[in-house]
């Protein structure tokens, strides 16, 4: 089963995100500046929440293995462990800005917001920036808990084998990638939903 089909059978994947319904992630030395590739190149990539830049980032993402290696691993955080640590509280009354304009304009955006089975959580210290004082305490009080928390480490060594992350709750990151190994290759939908 390809990773189209298999969205299909999980659920809705977003369709035409930049014209493709799939991505391909190839490590790169250089790349545009405005992107991850561009500002870590080769090195690890923080924690963040894809699109957190969006009025609603996309609930889901989908990573399947085209070329993988055991050591170089996704590394997952679990954003309880961030509410647990900063409160609720403060995430929610927290407003951030994305780093440049989009679709024209400046929307402001909250770190935490309230959903119909929960909350959607974003972070990503490159994109956002606080927008509010309450907004400067939960930056400060996220990075203090980065060195705190243990991340769960997950290669996608296997041609085929899949991740599904839940994008509102999970921060992830990449780990470094070792010159040997920029051939690694993995495929990524967004998905609005889970059937």
């Amino acid at each position: 089963m390809d990773i189209v089909a298999l969205a299909n059978a999980l659920g809705q994947p977003l369709t035409q995100w930049e014209g493709r319904l799939v991505q391909d992630l190839v490590p790169r030395a250089t790349a545009t500046p405005n992107t991850y590739s561009g500002i870590y190149g080769l090195d690890r990539f923080p924690f963040h929440t894809d699109l957190a830049h969006w009025r609603l980032p996309p609930r889901y993402l989908l990573l399947r293995c085209v070329i993988g290696y055991a050591d170089v691993s996704t590394l997952l955080l679990d954003g309880q462990a961030i509410f647990d640590a900063v409160t609720l509280d403060i995430l929610t009354r927290a407003i951030f800005k994305p780093r440049r304009p989009r679709i024209g304009g400046i929307t402001l955006l909250r770190l935490c917001e309230p959903t119909d089975d929960g909350y959607c959580f974003r972070w990503d210290d490159v994109f956002l920036k606080p927008a509010s004082r309450i907004g400067d305490i939960a930056s400060q009080r996220i990075r203090e808990q980065f060195p705190k928390c243990q991340p769960l480490s997950i290669a996608l060594a296997q041609a085929s084998d899949t991740l599904l992350i839940d994008n509102w709750r999970m921060l992830h990151a990449r780990s470094p990638i070792p010159a040997e190994r920029v051939d690694r290759k993995i495929q990524r939908i967004y998905l609005e939903n889970l059937r």
